[in-house]
């Protein structure tokens, strides 16, 4: 049997038969042959029968595919040679050559190492595969069963999550199909959008169909989201003109879903699964799935559950609308290396009143590395809601999330006024000119906002001004001129499949090292002498992690009493500016507040305005470590307190391998997993950090929870005072405890991930050295082959990653890139 059979076999989920098909002789070339009898014989069990026959069908059209497009392409380039077009063909060449110089990097490097990495992948995963299977067999010792666990660790998914913000018409659909090459992915144009439904895209990795898993929000969301519409939004008879906005979004909503029906029914009538026959998973609490051929046939069964109108992409009538219960639609899409390791969200501007909705919106921004703001060109600077989305997100991005970049997206870019009487070569003038100087104008603007200066430095900021429309058509300008392939190299670049393929080729390198070791033996002394020296180097590395996370500790505790003291002394004037907003009728401020309640202290304006008195009543003490909190916690490198100190950590196994010969192998391996704790103990620190940001406000919310609960049986004449005296009352009564409350509970959680980071390091790295060094295991295969094979990728992998290092250390950083 040969790789290609072995790899395919792991991939679905198989491995357990590759010993079956190994004594059958079955190679990729007779792969493609095996019949129905072929494969009973070969699977016994039903289910994984049926799983292989299911992807081997796949594979076969996949094969067909590649066949027919070698043809084409043979076909026409014998067209060509025998056409009477050749100088046509000569500079189409010439700009094919051209275009190739140009290549970014990036580009250049994924094009040549992706093909010989993947192969690479291929085969040290085929490699660790039969070393399993070699371990199964062998005696149920303590370090087989370590063996064993590590190498199932050695899969990692790395995925990055690219947030994408625009309001209607900005362009964000047609920006993303241009990115990612799908013309007709996501609906754009005649439909209107909806601004509630969440649309992550990413790469189908298991089919080559389009598909849309829909989620839904349970019918006890809708029930509460129904009884507010009806209750306090269309059916208010104290309704205003301020209220037109509002009025207007719950009458599209509900007429969306129930057509005019919702006019004279009951919210227990609207309840009944009679109006939801379509949509069966609402009903059942479960998930609904569309699998197409092609994009364009996706978008249009998409459009009911995404998009609000009258009529549908095609121009036909729909009458029925399901967004209004749609809480996230995951698109996947087949082929394409964009999306291999990203997904691109496109979100809502601001969180939801539907509490799940508002926690998924949270939770994707929190997990952001990147965020696209996306505005027409000729409102980018003068816009308000781009720059109200990006001031209301920074901390969830900043402090609380884990955004490194924000580009500010100004599409549109190929449109000048007045152009029809300007040659080409004018009108291309005019659109640099343009360009230029939209871009240092989103840049002026954004120096002016200092809420978000807190979280991102001038460096984090890029302005990009693109044309989706001149990406594809090339009337005015070339591709690179659209900016539209520098996304794409961004993209590109936060895929790194490098990464990915050295560190899974690291961590089998580390393993068979070990491994190799252990069969070898090694005499007793020196080992003996090696573990102590790495105990001590242990205990010392521990040292001089803990001494830095303690003075943040320390720094964190002195910010946080200066907050608390500012909270008790200014808590009145916070509280006063919220209950008597500026601009506000008593009605329309009597919604809002029973809006505030209900939702346990947020809410949303139709405008698209968050609203929080959590926040609002945690604001000082933010305020008070949001400096400290970024300076600790960078969300741009591996520094700082904590990550910095855990990078520093070392065993020095580098000196011992030069005094200690006879147990390289086992020193290997320690290096190996020092540095694959250190990337999990970073990554587990960027998770814990945003529950750390976040506890002020959870904090005080836990302690508001009774009022609000109260708030909300407050009814009659009279109310909207008596829900602003039981909130004041509340606070007055919690003033002394819910600041210092909130306070301990901050501190509590960052000694929580302290005690964590020393336990982790000390319970792994003592468990690695007494299984390396100080266990006399026999029982472990030979490796010696497969060491070398994955040693030699693994330096190769190595050498390529420090040269691309130094290539990036003698070039210029984000921080001098003009775009």
């Amino acid at each position: 049997m040969d790789d290609f059979v072995c790899e395919k076999l792991t991939k679905w989920g198989l491995s357990k038969w590759i010993e079956k098909f190994r004594e059958q002789g079955i190679d990729e070339e007779n792969l493609y042959d095996l019949d129905k009898q072929d494969i009973d014989n070969l699977i016994t069990q039903v289910g994984p029968r049926a799983k292989f026959k299911k992807r081997l069908k796949l594979l076969k059209g996949e094969q067909n595919a590649t066949n027919q497009e070698h043809e084409e392409t043979a076909d026409s380039i014998q067209v060509l040679a025998t056409s009477d077009t050749s100088e046509k063909v000569k500079r189409r060449l010439e700009l094919q050559e051209e275009s190739s110089r140009m290549q970014s990097p990036a580009k250049k490097r994924q094009r040549d190492t992706t093909y010989s990495e993947k192969s690479m992948l291929s085969e040290v995963k085929n490699i660790m595969t039969g070393v399993h299977f070699k371990l199964q067999h062998r005696d149920k010792t303590k370090l087989n069963a370590f063996l064993k666990e590590k190498m199932g660790d050695l899969e990692t998914e790395k995925r990055e999550l690219v947030g994408v913000f625009g309001k209607t018409g900005a362009g964000k659909s047609s920006l993303i199909n241009a990115i990612i090459g799908e013309k007709d992915l996501l609906p754009s144009g005649s439909v209107t959008a909806c601004t509630t439904v969440m649309i992550k895209v990413e790469a189908n990795m298991k089919s080559q169909k389009y598909e849309a898993e829909i989620q839904f929000i349970t019918k006890e969301e809708w029930r509460e989201d129904l009884w507010f519409l009806l209750t306090f939004t269309v059916n208010d008879a104290d309704r205003d003109e301020q209220d037109a906005d509002d009025y207007a979004a719950g009458v599209e909503m509900l007429s969306a879903l129930y057509g005019e029906e919702w006019r004279n029914n009951s919210q227990e009538n609207l309840m009944n699964d009679r109006h939801f026959r379509e949509i069966p998973g609402f009903i059942n609490s479960n998930k609904k799935t569309l699998t197409c051929d092609s994009a364009k046939e996706l978008s249009a069964k998409l459009v009911k559950y995404t998009r609000s109108g009258s009529k549908n992409k095609e121009g036909k009538e729909v009458n029925r609308w399901f967004w209004p219960l749609v809480k996230c639609v995951i698109v996947r899409v087949p082929n394409n290396d964009f999306l291999q390791h990203v997904t691109l969200v496109d979100l809502p501007g601001s969180g939801d009143r539907n509490k799940s909705r508002d926690k998924m919106w949270k939770g994707v921004i929190q997990s952001c590395s990147t965020v696209w703001i996306v505005t027409d060109i000729n409102r980018a600077a003068a816009e308000k809601e781009p720059w109200e989305i990006l001031e209301s997100a920074s901390s969830l991005m900043g402090n609380g999330g884990q955004c490194q970049q924000i580009h500010f997206i100004c599409t549109k870019s190929d449109i000048i006024e007045e152009s029809d009487d300007l040659s080409l070569a004018h009108v291309r003038a005019a659109i640099f000119k343009r360009n230029m100087e939209a871009k240092e104008v989103v840049r002026r603007e954004f120096r002016k906002l200092n809420k978000v200066k807190k979280h991102f430095s001038d460096e984090c900021f890029k302005v990009f001004t693109v044309s989706s429309k001149e990406f594809r058509k090339k009337k005015r300008l070339e591709p690179d001129e659209t900016e539209v392939p520098k996304l794409q190299d961004f993209l590109q670049n936060l895929n790194d499949c490098h990464s990915e393929t050295l560190n899974y080729v690291s961590g089998a390198h580390g393993i068979l090292s070990l491994i190799q070791g252990a069969s070898c033996g090694g005499v007793a002394g020196e080992k003996a002498d090696a573990s102590t020296e790495l105990e001590e180097n242990l205990r010392h590395g521990l040292e001089k992690v803990l001494e830095p996370i303690q003075k943040a500790l320390e720094a964190f505790e002195n910010c946080l009493i200066e907050g608390v003291e500012k909270s008790q002394s200014s808590w009145e004037r916070a509280l006063e500016s919220f209950l008597k907003p500026k601009g506000t009728s008593g009605s329309g401020f009597h919604k809002i507040l029973k809006s505030v309640v209900v939702n346990n202290g947020a809410t949303k304006t139709r405008k698209g305005k968050q609203l929080n008195l959590n926040v609002k009543l945690a604001s000082w003490l933010t305020d008070s470590i949001d400096e400290e909190f970024r300076k600790t916690f960078p969300n741009e490198s591996k520094c700082g307190p904590f990550n910095g100190a855990i990078n520093t950590f070392s065993l020095n196994t580098e000196t011992l391998i030069e005094k200690y010969k006879d147990v390289e192998l086992q020193l290997i391996y320690l290096r190996t997993e020092e540095e694959r704790l250190k990337t999990k103990l970073d990554i587990t620190i960027r998770q814990r950090k945003k529950e750390i940001y976040s506890s002020l406000t959870t904090t005080i919310e836990e302690i508001m929870q009774t009022c609000y609960d109260k708030a909300k049986k407050v009814k009659g004449k009279g109310s909207l005072q008596n829900m602003k005296d039981t909130i004041k009352q509340h606070v007055d009564a919690n003033k002394d405890t819910m600041f210092e409350e909130a306070k301990n509970a901050m501190l509590s959680k960052l000694r929580i991930l302290k005690e964590y980071i020393w336990s982790t390091l000390v319970d792994t790295m003592s468990e690695s050295i007494e299984l390396s060094l100080n266990t006399d295991d026999r029982s472990v295969p030979d490796v010696k082959e497969d060491l070398e094979t994955v040693t030699k990728y693994y330096e190769e992998l190595k050498s390529t990653d420090d040269a691309s290092n130094r290539n990036s250390a003698d070039q210029p950083g984000p921080s001098a890139a003009q775009f």
